[in-house]
C-alpha cells in the first residue's frame, strides 16, 4: 500500500471511533480483523479484550465472526495494520456519544 493510500486509511477510521468487521484470523498474540469491505486489517491484541481477567486463544470469537472495537492506533511499519481495542470499557466510551447523538435526533 502506498504512502497516500495509507494517509487516506488512517482518515478514514480516526483514533476513537468504533468500527465493525469480521474476524479472518486467530494468532498466538490476537486475532485480525477484515474491516469494513476495506483492504485494511485491524489487529486486536489479547490485553485489549477483556476489563478483568485474562484472554485466552481458547475465547477467540470464531473466524468469520463480526465484532465491534474502536479505533486505538495504526502500525506504520510495513503491515499497515490498524490496532483495535475490544473491552468493555473502550466499547462503552465509544458508543455512548453515538447514543447519546441519536436520541437527540
Amino acid at each position: 500500500m502506498d504512502s497516500k493510500s495509507w494517509e487516506q486509511i488512517k482518515s478514514k477510521y480516526k483514533l476513537g471511533q468504533f468500527v465493525q468487521g469480521k474476524v479472518e484470523f486467530h494468532a498466538p498474540f490476537g486475532i485480525f480483523v477484515k474491516i469494513d469491505e476495506s483492504l485494511v486489517k485491524g489487529l486486536i491484541k489479547i490485553p485489549d479484550f477483556l476489563d478483568e481477567g485474562k484472554m485466552s486463544q481458547e475465547m477467540y470469537p470464531e473466524i468469520g465472526t463480526t465484532i465491534g472495537a474502536v479505533v486505538v492506533g495504526y502500525n506504520e511499519s510495513n503491515c499497515r495494520e490498524i490496532y483495535l481495542n475490544a473491552k468493555p470499557s473502550v466499547l462503552h466510551k465509544a458508543l455512548v456519544p453515538l447514543k447519546v447523538l441519536a436520541l437527540a435526533c
